[in-house]
């Protein structure tokens, strides 16, 4: 399953590690804008919140992008066509179940539980060739779920989660499914801009009817962005965590496994600790909002030490299998 796909392999890894980073302040830099919409429109849904900041991250981009890839729009294939759409499809409801999540949780809490598609992933690819999963891929699922127990606010006589950690791990699901959508050979020719931009477009169009039915009246959709800490911190989540780290996860994941891009990835909530830890206090500062710096508790050591220990053993373990003849066969006859 796991190919080595180009000799641009090294150039790929450092670049995905500059997107991780991106990603990992993405979680804390949500959590402020929400408290500065907070301020100006207090009886907002956090569902509102949610769309409304991911169709401008996500609309913008698609326009950028398409006027970027102006003329290979034009010559779009229909692979590139179909892999936008469900890229789109997969990240859109994952970002906004993860974007909803963080606003009923710590930043750092729901960025270790959205990694969790790092076992979904070996645990997928078990059912599709129907055999048990191996030991090293149960060990690790057992680490996450006591480790989703310290993070996640688990109720063990009620059995259920907190509503932002139920929703990060949900989220974690449809970024499996984009992470695999991503690594299909048969896409392996597509070219980022035209695929980038149909993914945007996606995205932007499934938050539209989210904003409609939560927000009220379209004339109040943009009061929320009111503010210029509210302008600086969409404008960072758009150039920089959407259009900067997207771009680079659609044009250089392809030079590496699904695998080891993952264990790239697992870097993310490292990032979101180390950022929770001392920018959320010089946010609140400059917007003179009411979120404080995050601190190293136990749980989140622990909890979150779990998981991504469970993520590198499984990782590094996948990462060692050996490539069958019927493997590379089966992969490129994937279906689209």
């Amino acid at each position: 399953m796991f190919l080595a796909k180009s000799d641009k392999s090294p150039k790929a890894v450092a670049l995905l590690f500059f997107a991780t980073s991106f990603w990992g302040a993405s979680f804390v830099a949500m959590k402020a804008l929400s408290n500065c919409q907070r301020q100006i429109v207090p009886d907002a849904s956090t569902w509102f919140l949610s769309a409304m900041s991911l169709l401008l991250r996500f609309g913008v981009g698609a326009v950028v992008v398409a006027g970027w890839s102006r003329r290979s729009l034009r010559t779009m294939t229909r692979l590139e066509l179909r892999q936008g759409l469900v890229l789109g499809l997969f990240g859109g409801l994952g970002i906004l179940f993860q974007m909803d999540g963080v606003l009923h949780t710590t930043a750092s809490t729901s960025a270790f539980l959205t990694q969790c598609y790092c076992i979904f992933i070996p645990i997928y690819v078990a059912l599709r060739k129907r055999c048990w999963p191996s030991k090293v891929v149960v060990v690790s699922c057992a680490m996450v779920m006591i480790g989703v127990g310290f993070l996640a606010n688990f109720n063990w006589r009620e059995l259920t989660l907190g509503r932002g950690e139920a929703e990060s791990i949900l989220a974690s699901i449809f970024f499996t499914g984009q992470i695999l959508w991503l690594e299909r050979p048969k896409y392996s020719d597509n070219r980022s801009g035209p695929t980038s931009a149909v993914m945007f477009a996606c995205i932007a169009l499934i938050m539209l009817p989210v904003v409609c039915f939560t927000g009220g009246k379209p004339t109040q959709w943009l009061v929320s962005y009111n503010s210029a800490p509210a302008i600086g911190l969409i404008t960072f989540l758009t150039v920089g965590c959407t259009l900067v780290a997207y771009g680079l996860m659609n044009y250089w994941q392809k030079h590496i496994c699904a695998t080891h891009a993952s264990l790239i990835y697992c870097c993310e909530p490292l990032f979101t600790s180390i950022f929770a830890l001392f920018v959320p206090g010089i946010i609140s500062a400059i917007a003179a909002t009411n979120y404080l710096n995050e601190k190293l508790t136990l749980h989140l050591i622990i909890g979150g030490g779990l998981i991504t220990a469970a993520n590198l053993l499984v990782l590094v373990y996948s990462s060692k299998l050996p490539i069958r003849p019927s493997d590379r066969a089966e992969l490129a006859e994937q279906p689209a």
